[in-house]
């Protein structure tokens, strides 16, 4: 292998005595023979010794044992080989002996009835089929006609809701700026206001008891009509504006007008809305903390499953967690940060669980002292939450608008130009003026106020002291939180020098920092930047979350988050304020970062629950020239100018995209008059597409219209910065929008993806579209990723992946670079899929690091000899 010398050993293929030469011993037994020709195989040399580590001695790397671990499972004469039991037992001898000893996995069990409540059994509809009941294939053609039809009715709803909120929009300007003067113009905008934010918010609760009644377990094919109600209520219940309450018992009284049934005392922080709320549960003072899915539905095989899920009384669910549907929770249980329930999993009452899937262990996650909460404070600060949106924010927004336009004459003028004026040069330099105004002033405006405010709220917080819910110290800290994690100056400055001075800017501790170009990405969060604290010479990936705050259903606590120096973080890591890793650690993507035994230096960790691997690994050092010294420094310069022209790009595509929607929206204003409010549902949609098609255009212009080709080379090299350049042009946000709907098939195509005929995509993120292959009637679930790329300190890697026919990503699935997967592949939840994996077809996989689960109990099984996303619709749909 290049860069390391294996010695070459040779000996009777019969023997199964042990043979010595140099120190080195050869394969004594069958298994240890037929995994060392398998893996000689793999690494190109003669013979492998039995003693060699895979990675210090062999030289190789995650991928190499990757593709090794896929040729075991292709042959029927050696057991499965994972990659965790790859780095668990790095040479031949001890894998051999342990798989010898391995017993099967044993699938999740429930505990006596007893101990823990069962989840809730729901009926399905009467006369609709159950999951054992055969299935009726219905042809391809029929398929499409059904797919074409929903997302016919689709844009009709959603062009439907564009008029009905245009309408609403102008008459209640119209009427605010019929006002006599200040006050009366803001009395009209408290009472427009109130009305709009009250229609936003009881829209979804009427349309969910009106289209579906009670939820209840079932099956519904994607693309029917049952379907088409269910996608109109996930999607008005997830863009209600009272998402923006999580935390606060506003947001739990949106869940019970829903159907949820919730005990008093609970405490919900995640602002993922379940969907399915008549089949949640949660009692008395359980808390779910931020980032946590659990939606009472998934999609599998083109069906939506719904199911119950019942938490009982204090429960804790902790950061970054997945709960899938027919699960439970005991009286008194957790979960762990960076775990997940799969199907049938019950965790009995008092007793804690974490990983991926989640297994029992004896760490604590509560770490904060209940408080004096009482109902009376709860309903407080709701009422002080309402009035500071009704009477404050919202009529300044609206009123505030009004009153300007019609007092200054030069902004009158502006917005009501003469007839046809849209055709004049005028029109397009009054567009260009306000344009420039409103996008550099809020730039301007934002990075002072990210700066001033937050700091005067922070003097008001004590490290390490308790506070109660919902009273004043907690109001400040979410505005701390809110204020200080703007995703635009995250992504203007990530992937380049700047984030650390922007970074430092916020409030973070970065003591001496060493530059590397690339220290963060562009995205990271936290909870107080005051309290976050990063080593020197650490890089960190996208998706970082820095935990600075624990709770209760009752109380929080901020502390101080310190992550070492040297250390290398990869992708989607929560990081808690008791992380229990020190210096020169490598943190793999989406590993459960441990808080409990000895501090981690000099390792790395991987997976969920997490254990040790190799630090780094030799194909990486042989870049390690670049980054010290004279060389260090001239191609960080170099770097730097890229990333600066970058950023200068970053803003003028960003400022374009305003000026534009600027001028569609004067020309709905100058159109009003002649075809009222329709002109503006008119701009809304023209806006929605040509947001879609501007930054698609600018994305594929990137990378010269051609698709990107797989990478292996240093960040100091120019092929690299072009990729962050692709990254930085590459909006996403835009994408939601189409979430459950044919057309974000069309605009993944559009942006270069191979997508298969009747994709159902119900929130995948790609951030290398052109890299992946999807076949036909494939499942993306919510928040699953497909990411062709990974980086280990200065060495960045990408390739392609593909996604076969008829298969399903569980919700939350993170697929790595370089993976092919088969037609009818199943992904657990919350699953990690290393890079360079294969999965055969009609497989399931799940956990973290992801392994083949041949006794899953996620009854998301492999149907054979038909489509289940051609399956004919449940009865009543």
């Amino acid at each position: 292998m290049p860069g390391k010398s294996v010695e070459v050993l040779t000996a009777d293929p019969a023997d199964t005595s042990t043979l010595q030469d140099g120190g080195a011993t050869c394969p004594a037994t069958g298994t240890e023979r037929l995994l060392a020709e398998v893996l000689a195989g793999v690494v190109r040399v003669e013979q492998v010794p039995a003693d060699s580590h895979f990675f210090n001695d062999l030289g190789a790397d995650s991928l190499v044992m990757a593709q090794f671990c896929a040729r075991v499972r292709k042959r029927a004469d050696l057991p499965t080989v994972s990659m965790k039991d790859i780095y668990r037992h790095p040479t031949i001898r001890s894998l051999a002996t342990a798989l010898a000893e391995a017993a099967p996995i044993p699938a999740p069990s429930p505990a006596p009835a007893a101990q823990v409540p069962a989840p809730a059994q729901t009926p399905t509809d009467a006369g609709a089929p159950t999951e054992a009941a055969a299935r009726v294939e219905v042809p391809a053609s029929a398929a499409t006609r059904r797919y074409i039809v929903c997302g016919t009715l689709q844009f009709l709803i959603f062009l439907g809701y564009s008029c009905l909120a245009a309408f609403g929009a102008v008459a209640g300007y119209e009427w605010i700026s019929g006002g006599s003067g200040l006050l009366d113009s803001y009395l009209r905008s408290v009472l427009a206001a109130g009305a709009g934010f009250l229609g936003l918010c009881t829209l979804p609760i009427l349309a969910k008891w009106t289209l579906i009644g009670r939820w209840k377990a079932r099956e519904i094919p994607v693309w029917s009509m049952g379907y088409l109600r269910f996608w109109v209520v996930k999607t008005l219940i997830r863009t209600s504006p009272l998402r923006l309450f999580a935390g606060s018992p506003l947001y739990v009284l949106y869940l019970r007008a829903l159907g949820a049934r919730i005990g008093k005392g609970v405490t919900f922080l995640s602002r993922t809305i379940p969907v399915c709320t008549d089949l949640l549960t949660i009692k008395e003072g359980t808390l779910i903390c931020k980032d946590v899915l659990i939606s009472g539905y998934r999609a599998h095989a083109g069906l939506i499953q719904t199911g119950p899920v019942t938490l009982g009384t204090n429960v804790l669910v902790s950061e970054h967690t997945v709960i899938d549907i027919e699960t439970s929770m005991g009286d008194g249980s957790q979960l762990g940060h960076a775990s997940s329930l799969h199907t049938g999993q019950v965790v009995p009452a008092g007793e804690r669980r974490h990983g991926s899937p989640a297994q029992p262990t004896e760490v604590d996650y509560r770490r904060v002292a209940p408080a004096d909460c009482s109902t009376s404070k709860r309903a407080v600060y709701c009422v002080l939450q309402l009035l500071n949106i009704l009477v404050v924010y919202l009529p300044l927004a609206m009123g505030g608008a009004s009153v300007l336009l019609t007092e200054i004459p030069q902004l009158h003028a502006l917005v009501n130009p003469e007839p046809a004026s849209f055709t004049s040069a005028a029109f397009y330099a009054d567009a260009l003026a306000a344009s420039l105004v409103v996008f550099i002033g809020s730039l301007l405006a934002g990075l002072l106020v990210v700066s001033t405010v937050p700091r005067l709220l922070n003097r008001a917080i004590k490290p390490g002291k308790v506070y109660p819910l919902y009273g004043f110290h907690y109001g400040i800290h979410r505005a701390i939180a809110l204020l200080t994690n703007r995703k635009f100056f995250t992504t203007l400055f990530g992937d380049s020098s700047g984030i650390v001075h922007y970074l430092r800017y916020l409030g973070y501790d970065l003591s001496r920092i060493e530059q590397t170009g690339s220290n963060f990405g562009t995205m990271v969060k936290h909870e107080s930047p005051y309290l976050s604290s990063v080593g020197s010479k650490t890089m960190v990936a996208d998706g970082l979350s820095i935990m600075n705050a624990d709770f209760s259903s009752t109380s929080f606590c901020v502390s101080r988050t310190s992550i070492g120096p040297r250390n290398f973080l990869g992708n989607n890591i929560a990081y808690p304020s008791q992380g229990r890793t020190g210096d020169n650690c490598l943190l793999a993507t989406k590993v459960m970062v441990p808080i409990d035994g000895p501090v981690r230096e000099g390792v790395g960790l991987l997976g969920s629950p997490s254990f040790e691997i190799p630090r780094t690994v030799m194909r990486d050092n042989q870049f390690s020239h670049l980054e010290t010294g004279d060389e260090l420094r001239r191609r960080l310069a170099a770097k730097n100018k890229h990333n600066a022209a970058t950023a200068g790009l970053f803003l003028l595509v960003r400022w374009t995209h305003v000026f534009v929607i600027t001028l569609l929206t004067m020309a709905a204003v100058d159109l009003q008059p002649a075809i009222g409010a329709p002109a503006f549902a008119l701009a809304s949609v023209l806006t929605l597409a040509f947001t879609v098609v501007f930054f698609a255009l600018f994305e594929r212009a990137v990378t010269g219209f051609k698709p990107q080709k797989p990478l292996y080379c240093s960040i100091y090299e120019p092929s690299f910065w072009r990729h962050e350049r692709f990254w930085k042009m590459a909006s996403s946000d835009h994408l939601q929008i189409f979430n459950g709907t044919p057309f974000k098939n069309t605009v993944w195509r559009l942006l270069g993806a191979r997508i298969g005929k009747r994709v159902f995509d119900d929130g995948c993120s790609m951030p290398e579209r052109t890299l992946v292959t999807i076949g036909d009637d494939s499942t993306l679930n919510a928040n699953t990723v497909i990411q062709c790329h990974s980086q280990e300190d200065g060495a960045f890697k990408s390739d392609r992946s593909a996604l076969g026919a008829r298969s399903t990503l569980g919700v939350g699935a993170f697929v790595h670079y370089g993976v092919t997967i088969g037609d009818g592949v199943l992904l657990a939840p919350d699953s990690f899929l290393m890079k360079g994996e294969e999965i055969p077809p009609n497989a399931q996989w799940g956990g973290n690091p992801a392994r083949e689960m041949p006794d899953s109990k996620t009854r998301l099984e492999t149907r054979h000899g038909h489509n289940p996303a051609h399956a004919a619709p449940a009865r009543g749909n």
